[in-house]
């Protein structure tokens, strides 16, 4: 498993930017609008590395981050997704988003903390039981 980043949801970009970059010293190395789903995800680095990063995400359409909602989620790159899965369900764990389209996951702590499971590389096939299986919750 390797760590990949962490999400945060921010109300004001530009305030945001001047206290991350400005302040704070951190840098931008990678920056994407998406326009069909009206964000933009901006990843900032305190060494300048496209790995570790902090995750800003800024939605274009004003909402109220309340019970935490700022905080989005840490994110996981993992070797099997499907096999880590597969663990997990046997161990207990609630699968929140199952990885449907073999590349993505989203699971919960104890806590509510939502984690980000990734595929590493390429998506793997998409197969039972994980295509049909539903989302449980949130994330």
């Amino acid at each position: 498993m390797k760590y990949l980043h962490t999400m945060v949801r921010v109300r004001n970009l530009e305030d945001s930017l001047d206290f991350y970059c400005n302040k704070l010293g951190l840098s931008e190395v990678r920056r994407k609008d998406y326009p069909e789903g009206r964000f933009t995800l901006i990843f900032l680095s305190c060494d300048g590395n496209e790995e570790n990063c902090l995750e800003l995400t800024y939605n274009w359409d004003p909402e109220t981050y309340d019970e935490g909602r700022n905080f989005g989620h840490l994110a996981y790159q993992v070797d099997d997704i499907y096999a880590l899965c597969s663990r997990l369900i046997e161990q207990g764990v609630t699968i929140n988003r199952p990885p449907r389209d073999g590349y993505m996951a989203f699971i919960r702590s104890p806590d509510g903390i939502s984690i980000e499971l990734l595929q590493k590389g390429a998506a793997k096939e998409a197969m039972e039981p994980w295509c049909s299986m539903p989302n449980h919750g949130h994330w």
